[in-house]
Formats: C-alpha cells, structure tokens, sequence
C-alpha cells in the first residue's frame, strides 16, 4: 500500500504486506502527513478508515493518476514485485527493505525534478 503527495509525486506513507488488513491500512494512513483531500480507488476497506481529511473512491483512475503512476514506477524499477511466476520475494523483509531503498531514491528524485527541471534526474544517480 502505498499513498502519494500529488503535488511532488513523493511517496509519504507505504507498508509491505501479505493481506491488507484493515488495522496496516489505517496505520499507513495515520503515518501519513494530513491532507485536505484523499483520493483511492474503490477497494472496500478504504471507505472503512478514518481519514484526517475529506475521502473520495473513484471507480476510474481519473484522481488516482499519481499513486497508481507511482506504483507502475515500483513495479518496473523491482521485478519481484513485477510477476510472481519469475521474480519472487520469500523473505517479506527484504523485500520491506528493497521498497524502502527504492522510496528514498524516488522521492530523492521526484524533489529534483520539481527543482530543476530542466536537467535529467535518472533514478540510479540518487542512491
């Protein structure tokens, strides 16, 4: 799970997980910085949690662009996370810690961009 700062496209709150349950859910949401507006698709469990601001569920993609954006970027730049019939993680702490190295460098990133935009900011160049 993971929630995104439309404005900068950072990731400010993520959990790895086996199930989303309800009480990680709502830990990732209180971890979260508060926002005005918080915007997810139409998974239940969502419509469940305390949110510090006002919630909508989309039943398209039209105000989830950005997380979803970012989750493509995830899966693409950790191919365990990409198909499970090639690339697999057994040990879910490596994997927390492969998510975690990957969120640094990306925000890292994304900060760069919005900074000077002008100039190229690949993702290897922030470790």
């Amino acid at each position: 799970m993971t929630l995104v700062d439309r404005a900068t496209r950072c990731v400010v709150a993520w959990a790895v997980c086996q199930e989303r349950t309800p009480e990680l859910m709502q830990s990732v949401v209180d971890s979260a910085p508060h926002a005005r507006s918080y915007f997810s698709d139409a998974f239940n469990t969502y419509r469940e949690l305390c949110w510090w601001g006002h919630h909508t569920s989309m039943y398209d993609k039209s105000q989830t662009y950005s997380v979803e954006g970012t989750n493509a970027d995830l899966r693409h730049y950790l191919a365990r996370l990409a198909r499970r019939s090639r690339c697999f993680s057994r040990c879910l702490r490596a994997l927390t810690r492969a998510v975690d190295l990957f969120v640094r460098c990306y925000n890292a990133r994304q900060l760069r961009k919005r900074k000077y935009p002008k100039y190229p900011a690949p993702l290897t160049a922030m470790i």
